[in-house]
């Protein structure tokens, strides 16, 4: 079996083929799924999220599907619901678009409450009960939802205790000059992208594979005083005089499990402070709430938590 080094490279390999740039939003994905995660993705339209998803299911071998949220859509039409067989006058239970292995939650603020409950309770339980009847979700399952962060009518914010189920928040950003001149020479040549991803994107792992990576990483060794830095940084939070709200236990569980499995991606079986440090801004940033004092001054989430990461010293036997 390969080394789940060896695995995160070849899968990054073939996603560059044709997603250019967007380094964070890359490898915080794949660190979600190889820890059980789910990503909350904001950004503007147009920023090649739904290409990114469908490449990464191509590559990883894994269905992919896609729901866009709208004000109207009902929990039943993500979940699937009970249609009369005609043939044998019998209830059948037709599955949603639910029933995948990575789905593209788009605009997920667009849908109504109940509609977002659904969602994540399956993100949860990794599985959905209609009529009293049990489906279980194929594994693996990353559900990569967005959000607009500009357009705020006609949607419905998540609550913080919602926010809190996704393992990362990441903030997709526009790409650099360099990064865009690369998408227009890649992407304008009126190419169609399947056939481009059927001739040029291998599939390079298996469900299967992904799944036994994701039970090796639970075994990367953590030092007791890089659990105490973990547990530091997440309870500084809860006072951090910018902060109205902190960070929950959740929030140290996902830096737990993101330190692992980056550790796993940089070829070693022991977690560090880096590992921690790297994941902390995506773990963090959609979990702790500004002061309307903060806001009002225009302070940034991300810098606060950088600060925060500054003040609290960095075990030195950590690493060993």
């Amino acid at each position: 079996m390969r080394s789940t080094k060896e695995l995160f490279d070849a899968v990054a390999a073939e996603l560059r083929k044709v997603f250019v740039g967007q380094e964070e939003l890359v490898s915080t994905t794949l660190v979600a799924l190889f820890s059980g995660g789910h990503v909350l993705i904001e950004s503007l339209p147009g920023m090649g999220k739904t290409l990114f998803v469908r490449t990464l299911g191509k590559v990883l071998g894994c269905k992919f599907g896609r729901i866009q949220f709208t004000a109207d859509l009902m929990p039943s039409d993500i979940t699937g619901a009970p249609l009369l067989d005609m043939r044998t006058q019998e209830f059948r239970f037709r599955p949603g678009p639910v029933f995948t292995q990575l789905l593209l939650a788009d605009e997920i603020n667009r849908a109504p409450a109940k509609t977002h409950a659904a969602l994540l309770e399956i993100m949860q339980e990794y599985r959905v009960t209609v009529d009293g009847q049990t489906h279980p979700i194929e594994r693996p399952f990353l559900v990569l939802a967005t959000q607009n962060p500009i357009e705020s009518e006609g949607t419905y914010n998540l609550p913080e205790a919602q926010l809190d189920r996704f393992m990362f928040k990441v903030v997709v950003d526009y790409p650099s000059e360099q990064e865009e001149e690369e998408i227009l020479v890649l992407h304008s040549r009126q190419i169609d992208v399947n056939r481009e991803m059927e001739s040029n994107i291998q599939t390079v792992t298996s469900p299967e594979e992904i799944m036994a990576a994701t039970a090796a990483g639970g075994q990367i060794h953590v030092e007791p005083e890089l659990v105490k830095y973990i547990n530091r940084i997440v309870r500084q939070t809860r006072v951090w005089p910018s902060f109205h709200l902190g960070a929950s236990p959740r929030a140290g569980l996902a830096l737990m499990q993101g330190a692992r499995t980056l550790a796993a991606f940089r070829g070693r079986d022991y977690a560090t402070p880096d590992d921690v440090v790297d994941i902390a801004l995506p773990a963090l940033r959609h979990r702790v709430i500004m002061t309307a004092e903060a806001e009002v001054e225009g302070l940034k989430v991300d810098d606060e938590l950088r600060q925060l990461l500054r003040s609290i010293e960095v075990p030195r036997g950590a690493a060993a």
